[in-house]
C-alpha cells in the first residue's frame, strides 16, 4: 500500500512521461501513429495468405482476416509493451541515477504508450468486423475484464523484465526471441481448439491462450470465454505481477548504481 500511495502521488508524471512516450515514439516517424494499424494489419495479411490459402487453417467459418486481427490486436498490444518497458529503466539511465521518483514509473509510462495504440488498432478492428458482417452481442463486454487481465500480465512480465535487465544486458537479446516463442505457443494463427485435449492443462498455463481465445469467442462467435482457462490466466497473471513488483521494490534502490 505504501508503494501505492506513493505512486499516486506521482500519478502526474506518470502522464507526462506516457505523453512523451508517444510523442517521441512517432515524432520523427514518416507515418507517424498509423504503425499502431500497419503492424498488426501487416500480419494479417501475411497470415492470411499463409494460413487461408496456403495451409487452410479451419477457423470454423469466420473469415480468416478478422479471425486473426482479433488475436494481433491484443497480442501486439502485449509486444509492444514489453519491447519498449523492459529496456526503459537502462534508456533512461541519466533520470534514474540523477533523480528520485518511483522507478516503475518508466516501464508503465511505457505500457500506456501501448494502449493508445492498441485503442487506434481497436477502431480498424470495429471496421473490420462490420466488413465482414460479425455484429456485437452482450458478451462483447467480457473484452472488459479480458482487456484488464492482460494489462496485470503486461505489467508483471514487464516489470520482470525491467529488473533482470539492468543486473543482466543480454536480456535485451532475449526479449525479441520469448516474444516470438510466446506468439507461437498462443492461438493466433490456429484456434484453440486445435491443441488436443490432452495437452490442453499444460498449454493454458500461457496466460495469452486463455485471453486470446477468450477474446475470439466473445467479439466473433456470441459466446462466454472458456471460465475455467480465463481464471487461470488470471491468477497466473496476479502471481505474476505481485512476484514481479516485491522484486522489483526490493532491488529499486540499487538501481542507480548498477545502471
Amino acid at each position: 500500500m505504501k508503494y501505492m500511495r506513493e505512486l499516486y502521488q506521482f500519478r502526474d508524471l506518470l502522464w507526462l512521461w506516457t505523453m512523451r512516450e508517444v510523442m517521441v515514439r512517432y515524432k520523427q516517424s514518416l507515418l507517424g501513429i498509423a504503425w499502431a494499424i500497419l503492424q498488426p494489419l501487416a500480419l494479417t495479411a501475411v497470415f492470411t495468405v499463409v494460413f487461408a490459402r496456403l495451409v487452410r487453417v479451419d477457423t470454423g467459418g469466420i473469415p480468416y482476416p478478422v479471425f486473426a486481427y482479433t488475436a494481433l490486436v491484443p497480442w501486439t498490444l502485449l509486444a509492444t509493451a514489453i519491447t519498449f518497458g523492459i529496456p526503459s529503466l537502462v534508456n533512461n539511465m541519466n533520470l534514474v541515477t540523477k533523480i528520485y521518483f518511483p522507478r516503475e514509473i518508466l516501464p508503465l509510462a511505457s505500457i500506456g504508450a501501448a494502449l493508445l495504440d492498441f485503442a487506434i488498432a481497436a477502431v480498424i478492428f470495429v471496421g473490420m468486423m462490420l466488413f465482414y458482417g460479425v455484429w456485437p452481442s452482450l458478451y462483447t463486454l467480457w473484452v472488459i475484464p479480458l482487456l484488464a487481465i492482460q494489462i496485470i500480465l503486461m505489467v508483471g512480465v514487464t516489470l520482470l523484465g525491467a529488473t533482470v535487465i539492468v543486473f543482466f544486458r543480454d536480456m535485451r537479446f532475449v526479449v525479441p526471441l520469448v516474444t516470438q516463442v510466446w506468439m507461437y505457443a498462443s492461438p493466433i494463427v490456429y484456434p484453440a481448439e486445435l491443441v488436443p485435449l490432452r495437452l490442453q492443462p499444460i498449454y493454458y498455463l500461457n496466460p495469452m491462450a486463455g485471453l486470446i481465445d477468450g477474446y475470439r469467442r466473445a467479439l466473433l462467435t456470441a459466446q462466454p470465454p472458456q471460465l475455467n482457462f480465463v481464471l487461470i490466466a488470471a491468477v497466473i497473471s496476479i502471481l505474476i505481477l505481485l512476484i514481479s513488483y516485491a522484486l522489483f521494490k526490493h532491488v529499486e534502490r540499487d538501481f542507480a548504481d548498477l545502471i
